[in-house]
């Protein structure tokens, strides 16, 4: 058996998996995060959320601003959109400092009124071609405990395919989330409204909100709230984030993002890449992975990916069970890192390498049944089972319901060799 190293590995693979991933340009990574801790390709556009609000370095933007340790809100004017003042954004940006500040203080104006502190951000610095987008990260009180918020601004292409994976609602069998729209506007823009967690799988209690939105002029606005004053690390400080849905898309929408908006370079011509390896269809690992159950499963729900991953939910009458797959064509860069001594090696020269243990990434209870299998051409298939609904459910019944043996027979079959 394999224990926590197998564990690993399938996080390592699942980590590098996704046309979604490759697109984004994360490229595999063996100590990657699992895709189905944020849900398959939902996940890249939490991933893409974050990292266009990073926080880089440790100073203060209050202190780059030169306003102190702490601001008071609202101190701007009147707002368009609900806050308690109209902020450096609707004014000419010719003066008013850096990208970073512009979105510092257009975020101070739009919220309602309150104690802005400890703002480390950044804006769009850089040497060279690599400048950043502008973007601001605070924490808020509203006299009701201190929140997390960022605000991240950018352009990118409005006709872009990848606009239709991150522009969309996450699959609730693979992340867990209170609430979810997606919406085209009356003008065309595209909305996404979001409540849910930090961690899918609760094992803490901080929440994590957002809206994001994208113009089709192609201007979009990310805006992210905690209710905690950190989103990670830090114990949550109040029932809830400070603003409502309707408040954050109000946040969003604001015409005083436009200035800065404008002012960011349009997003450079991309270069085609370079192929993948041509993989299996999304449908049809979905559609081969269904026919090849055990008799006595019923299938209670199923998902996929574009490519190369699908999952289903069945139910033996014992309870469901999350199984999921994933088929790559051609791991063989990466193969000495995923299969140790205890490899089994079947006569075709597939290696193959078993696990069951507690799920990682699951609720209380969770098993889980793995098989990790690689043929000599550096194909490779791993599907797993869970003694649960999903990833992030507790236990619903005793064990998986696919035995390792029929999880090898799965991984092992001939039909994911036939395009």
């Amino acid at each position: 058996m394999h224990g926590n190293g197998a564990q690993k590995d399938w996080d390592s693979f699942e980590g590098g998996l996704g046309s979604a991933m490759k697109q984004t340009g994360e490229g595999f990574s063996v100590a990657g995060r699992p895709l189905v801790d944020g849900g398959i390709a939902r996940g890249r556009r939490r991933t893409v959320l974050r990292r266009s609000a990073a926080v880089s370095g440790s100073v203060a933007a209050l202190a780059v601003i030169g306003l102190g340790g702490s601001y008071v809100t609202g101190g701007f004017g009147a707002a368009q959109h609900g806050g308690n003042g109209a902020a450096v954004g609707a004014q000419s940006t010719e003066n008013a400092g850096t990208p970073e500040q512009q979105v510092f203080r257009t975020l101070a104006g739009l919220l309602p009124e309150g104690h802005i502190s400890e703002q480390p951000g950044r804006g769009a610095g850089g040497a060279g071609k690599q400048k950043r987008p502008p973007a601001a990260s605070v924490v808020y009180d509203d006299g009701h405990g201190k929140a997390a918020m960022s605000v991240a601004l950018s352009r990118q292409n409005p006709d872009s395919k990848l606009n239709d994976d991150e522009f969309s609602c996450p699959d609730k069998n693979l992340n867990v989330y209170e609430a979810c729209s997606a919406t085209t506007l009356k003008d065309g823009s595209r909305l996404v409204l979001f409540k849910g967690w930090e961690y899918p799988d609760r094992r803490e209690d901080t929440k994590w909100w957002y809206a994001d939105l994208l113009t089709p002029e192609g201007y979009r606005v990310s805006v992210s709230e905690w209710n905690a004053p950190a989103e990670k690390g830090a114990p949550v400080s109040r029932p809830a984030p400070p603003l409502s849905l309707d408040r954050l898309e109000a946040l969003a929408r604001a015409e005083e993002w436009r200035p800065i908006l404008a002012s960011v370079p349009e997003p450079a011509e991309q270069t085609p890449a370079q192929p993948a390896p041509r993989g299996l269809s999304g449908d049809v690992i979905l559609g081969r992975l269904t026919e090849q159950l055990p008799d006595g499963l019923t299938v209670k729900a199923s998902g996929k990916q574009e490519s190369e991953y699908a999952y289903v939910v069945v139910d033996d009458g014992r309870g469901k069970s999350f199984v999921q797959i994933n088929v790559q064509p051609d791991m063989s860069d990466v193969e000495g890192d995923l299969f140790g001594s205890d490899t089994k090696v079947l006569a075709d020269g597939t290696k193959v390498t078993t696990y069951q243990g507690p799920g990682e990434k699951g609720g209380k209870g969770v098993k889980t049944r793995q098989v990790d299998t690689m043929r000599p051409d550096g194909f490779r298939v791993v599907i797993s089972a869970f003694n649960s609904a999903n990833q992030s459910a507790a236990a619903g019944r005793k064990d998986p319901a696919l035995t390792l043996a029929e999880l090898q027979k799965i991984a092992t079959s001939k039909v994911w060799r036939n395009n």
